[in-house]
């Protein structure tokens, strides 16, 4: 199946109310569509690293009562699971389209992962002005690249909780966004750039 882009209605999922209904939306409607652009971007990214990564889907499986704010695919070269590993997300919240190296909280060696970052902050700086920085996957927002200051990066090695999340947003009306070939031309031209950074996440570890 070809990718072909968002619509309104994905977006949308995220005012239904109820949990169960929610996640019903999310599973027949956006999580389709994160098996086409998790098939190619998997094999895109393989083929980039040299190395099989997988491909896994959000399940929300911890949630009782809150129906999720977004939800996302992840890729790691970890088969069991992502979350600890850094790894690569693409994910919908309402109002945006997140395409993401990320490095969550959970994540193994994260003191040592954080100070590699730190000793290359000059190089973060250098990526595209337009990239924003996540300190926190659960928020909607984002720190444009030039204003990323040292202690962001710093508190991500100091601080349990921190996170570090480093991409782009791209709004629901952007035609990146509700073109598919070209949304995956994005995703695909993104991850390249993050290439370097995850490598040197990994071989922080």
């Amino acid at each position: 199946m070809t990718f072909n882009g968002f619509e309104k209605r994905d977006f949308d999922t995220f005012s239904i109310e109820g949990l169960d209904e929610r996640m019903e939306a999310i599973q027949s409607r956006i999580q389709p569509k994160f098996q086409q652009i998790g098939s190619e971007l998997t094999d895109f990214l393989s083929a980039h690293l040299g190395n099989e990564v997988y491909l896994h889907i959000a399940r929300h499986a911890r949630r009782t009562v809150n129906p999720p704010q977004d939800t996302w695919l992840a890729i790691a070269d970890n088969k069991r699971g992502y979350k600890k590993h850094p790894h690569f997300q693409v994910g919908v919240f309402d109002d945006h389209i997140f395409i993401w190296l990320a490095l969550i909280y959970e994540l193994d060696h994260k003191k040592a992962i954080a100070e590699t970052f730190i000793n290359h902050f000059d190089e973060i700086k250098q990526l595209p002005d337009h990239y924003v920085v996540s300190l926190d996957h659960m928020k909607k927002g984002a720190i444009a690249l030039p204003e990323l200051q040292l202690k962001d990066v710093e508190r991500f090695r100091d601080v349990k909780k921190a996170e570090f999340l480093i991409g782009q947003h791209l709004p629901v009306d952007d035609e990146r966004v509700t073109n598919g070939e070209k949304f995956l031309e994005t995703a695909k031209s993104t991850f390249q750039t993050l290439i370097p950074f995850y490598q040197q996440a990994l071989s922080a570890k």
